[in-house]
């Protein structure tokens, strides 16, 4: 996860997106996004995170959103 947040934030930075990361908790991270870059940070996140390392395994990212983790629900 840790090579995953920082080519993320490497490319966050690259394409000057408003886009933050905040928070890591265990296997998780937590962005905040702006509601404009959305579908394109979503892409972004789990193809980077997906892609991180070759394992016999696939790597399964689950997404959600909503305003705070409460309210957040699942996405596709």
């Amino acid at each position: 996860i840790k090579i995953a947040m920082i080519r993320i934030q490497n490319e966050l930075e690259k394409r000057k997106l408003k886009t933050r990361m905040i928070l890591q908790v265990h296997d998780e991270l937590v962005f905040e996004v702006a509601v404009e870059e959305l579908e394109r940070v979503k892409r972004l996140i789990k193809g980077m995170m997906e892609g991180v390392a070759r394992l016999d395994v696939p790597i399964k990212v689950e997404m959600k959103v909503g305003r705070n983790w409460y309210e957040a629900e699942p996405m596709e």
